[in-house]
């Protein structure tokens, strides 16, 4: 892991993902964009050195963006040489897909509540799809810590066979961190099944692979999302990490969207793996 992509709207969730970013990129000694997109006409402005706003009627505008990015840049950032900044002119669950490519990010990090109009592009709609659709990790933001840890992070499941690769990538991600690592799988009684068969699931799902710091945990709740959240609230998660596989979900359950509920109502920053 290298690169991370932080679409921004200069509001106060898109500052907590900014945050999330410096932290993490500190971590990796990794390269951060901060990528802002407007309503103007069709098309892109990279703020390199010597660049210039040539937009009929809204240099003005952009100048303004520009000076709110490099804002961002100085206060979160101590080395800000690697920190890059830009503006995308176009649809933003579009934009980010396609500048996430174009840079070659290995993460996407994005708050998910954000002010009017940036709030309706992606926060709604377009957050999840952006969590469907993407082909490298999305970590959704919704609230802000005094401070940043990593120390334990959950990783709700139902453990098929088909899933560990992206477990694999989580525990990269984790080793960073030197993390703890909560294996959750969530008991309804719409999906229930016994504790003894869940917890040979999840072991025979290990084995094999190494997990110095790890526990294993079955929850029954109301729902997925309810259960997800309380578990992680009662230990106090730092980081809930799902698998998602598009439009249909994990088995029928995990989805775009999902993730952005168990974002809201955890309080702890959500990541998810496609499979």
């Amino acid at each position: 892991m290298s690169k991370i992509l932080v679409p921004v709207d200069f509001s106060e969730k898109s500052q907590n993902a900014v945050k999330l970013a410096a932290k993490i990129g500190g971590e990796i000694n990794g390269e951060v964009h901060l990528l802002h997109f407007s309503e103007l006409p069709s098309g892109t402005v990279d703020m390199g050195a010597g660049s210039n706003f040539s937009v009929p009627g809204s240099m003005m505008y952009l100048s303004k963006v520009k000076e709110k990015l490099y804002t961002l840049k100085k206060e979160f950032f101590s080395d800000q040489s690697s920190v890059k900044c830009a503006i995308r002119l176009q649809n933003p669950s579009e934009g980010i897909r396609e500048y996430s490519a174009k840079t070659s990010a290995d993460l996407i990090i994005m708050g998910i509540q954000g002010v009017s109009g940036f709030d309706e592009m992606i926060v709604g709609s377009s957050s999840s799809k952006v969590v469907s659709n993407s082909e490298i990790p999305v970590i959704q933001v919704s609230s802000d810590s005094k401070e940043i840890k990593l120390n334990d992070l959950v990783f709700a499941s139902d453990f098929k066979e088909n899933h560990r690769e992206s477990f694999k990538k989580f525990l990269n991600f984790a080793k960073i961190f030197k993390s703890k690592i909560h294996l959750l799988k969530i008991n309804t009684t719409k999906r229930f099944e016994s504790s003894h068969v869940t917890e040979k699931k999840i072991r025979d799902f290990i084995k094999g692979i190494e997990l110095p710091k790890k526990t294993i945990n079955v929850y029954n709740d109301t729902s997925v999302v309810r259960g997800i959240a309380n578990f992680s609230k009662e230990i106090n998660a730092d980081l809930i990490a799902m698998t998602t596989h598009g439009r249909t979900g994990l088995s029928g359950v995990f989805n775009g969207s999902i993730a952005k509920r168990v974002a809201k109502n955890a309080l702890s920053p959500v990541i998810t793996y496609k499979l």
